[in-house]
């Protein structure tokens, strides 16, 4: 079987290794993996800079999610792997210039601690009345979708929105509460309103079966931290992968323009006018490619895949001398809500999410633009959104030092947003995927936005061709 890979992201990687392993114990997978840009990874890119770790993309990958871990675990990086320091993990929100902290026993965006609920200065007296009421929501049956804002707003206000649910969302979706998928997004809230109506009640429910949980868990489950990241930078991973995949079958600077399909098997079709043909594909690239290239293969699907937005990202890392600028709140970083009016979306003090990663005597602030509002800036230039953010910083947290080192990524039309009816659209997208012979979706647009959601969508795409070629030989 010849299986054509379009994507060299780390989803079209983690189902290239597959295959290849798959090959490896004589399974007939004679695949080839095509990426239109020069280098393979995707978003996924980092370097080292004097011993300290620059992310120009994601930074880290969530720990509960298995995928990536053990991955990683199968490419011998098990010593490189690094969680995130919790005892340092505080988040700020940005309220008016001021840096105020989330409240301790803030579950994502409940609250279930009464007293740091109450003294907060992040929420007003009326909002923290209602949060207080929310305790007596009946449950309700779940209904159509919703976004994310709605399902928020109903239950504790517009300042919990704008305070919270905004600049969460912002910081891990690049996109707007108002216009995410609450089905999609915060599928546990939804099932927490239908069974105990209030929120609240219902995340302390689940608390209390997590603390007895924990109680009964093994001692390496307890020290799990939140994030999980590579010592040398994500881009260990991309390397890794690269450099278990036969050479000869990777295939850089290689756009496919278009894909057909008939009796014969697919056809793909590259940018020199060159076609090739495939029984197999894997479309491991952002939902709107795929839909360019699917347009005259099946209209309906197309359709589908192109309704699919996406969002835009902008990183700047920059370092400094930790002698040259004020002492840092304590913390992770902050989160600037859209109310504040600013060119900024967060700031990840790197240093103490990741100690170990830093050279000594140095600071890392990774500040992030863009997003679902802020798609203008992508057409500014390096200097300009730095000066911007810089002067941001200053304004905050009173940084009016040069850096040693700032360094602007953008990353357009990234981030896949999970809008409002996003389930049903998925469905739809795999009807339409099973009507046609041996095609596959994986990515960020689909089932998970994350680098293990990505790898784990790779690698099932590439074990479901696997699988069925061992089957077709055993007969």
């Amino acid at each position: 079987m010849r299986i054509a890979i379009v994507g060299g992201g780390v989803a079209g990687l983690a189902a290239a290794y597959e295959l290849e392993q798959a090959r490896r114990k004589g399974v007939d997978a004679d695949y080839e993996l095509f990426e239109s840009g020069a280098r393979f990874g995707g978003v996924i890119s980092s370097r080292v800079d004097g011993g300290t770790v620059i992310e120009h993309g994601p930074d880290s990958f969530l720990t509960e999610k298995p995928a990536a871990i053990a991955l990683c675990h199968e490419l011998g990086l098990t010593d490189s792997l690094i969680g995130s320091d919790d005892s340092q993990r505080k988040t700020f929100i940005l309220v008016r210039n001021r840096l105020v902290a989330l409240p301790d026993g803030l579950m994502f965006l409940v609250p279930t601690r009464l007293t740091p609920t109450l003294l907060t200065p992040l929420f007003d007296p009326f909002t923290k009345l209602r949060m207080g009421l929310e305790w007596f929501r009946r449950a309700r049956p779940v209904q159509q979708d919703e976004s994310v804002a709605s399902l928020v707003r109903r239950h504790y206000g517009q300042v919990v929105v704008d305070r919270l649910a905004d600049p969460l969302l912002s910081g891990i979706f690049g996109g707007d509460a108002e216009h995410l998928s609450a089905q999609s997004v915060l599928p546990a809230m939804v099932r927490l309103e239908s069974e105990y109506g209030s929120l609240t009640r219902g995340m302390l429910a689940v608390r209390k079966k997590q603390r007895a949980q924990a109680r009964t868990a093994d001692a390496s489950r307890k020290q799990r931290t939140i994030f999980t990241t590579l010592r040398g930078g994500l881009q260990q991973l991309i390397e890794a992968l690269v450099a278990q995949i036969d050479p000869v079958r990777l295939h850089a600077d290689t756009a496919v323009t278009s894909i057909a399909l008939d009796a014969g098997g697919w056809h793909l079709r590259f940018t020199a006018g060159a076609t090739e043909r495939f029984d197999a594909v894997i479309l491991a690239t952002p939902a709107w490619v795929a839909a360019q290239l699917l347009h005259d293969v099946h209209g309906p699907l197309s359709q589908e895949l192109a309704s699919i937005h996406y969002s835009s990202s902008i990183t700047v890392n920059l370092i400094y001398d930790e002698s040259a600028i004020p002492a840092l709140p304590p913390g992770f970083g902050f989160l600037v809500p859209a109310v504040e009016r600013r060119a900024m979306l967060a700031c990840t003090f790197v240093h103490r999410k990741f100690p170990g990663r830093t050279a000594p005597g140095k600071v890392i602030l990774r500040c992030f633009a863009g997003g679902a509002r802020g798609e203008h800036m992508l057409a500014l230039g390096d200097e300009t959104i730095a000066g911007l953010l810089r002067e941001e910083l200053r304004q905050i947290l009173g940084i009016a030092s040069e850096p040693l080192l700032a360094e602007v990524r953008r990353w357009p039309r990234s981030m896949a947003q999970y809008s409002v009816g996003h389930a049903e659209r998925i469905s739809r997208i795999r009807c339409h995927v099973d009507s046609l012979p041996n095609l596959h979706l994986a990515g960020n647009a689909y089932d998970g936005i994350g680098i293990s959601d990505c790898i784990r969508l790779g690698l099932e795409a590439a074990r479901a061709l696997a699988q069925s070629e061992t089957v077709r030989g055993n007969n």
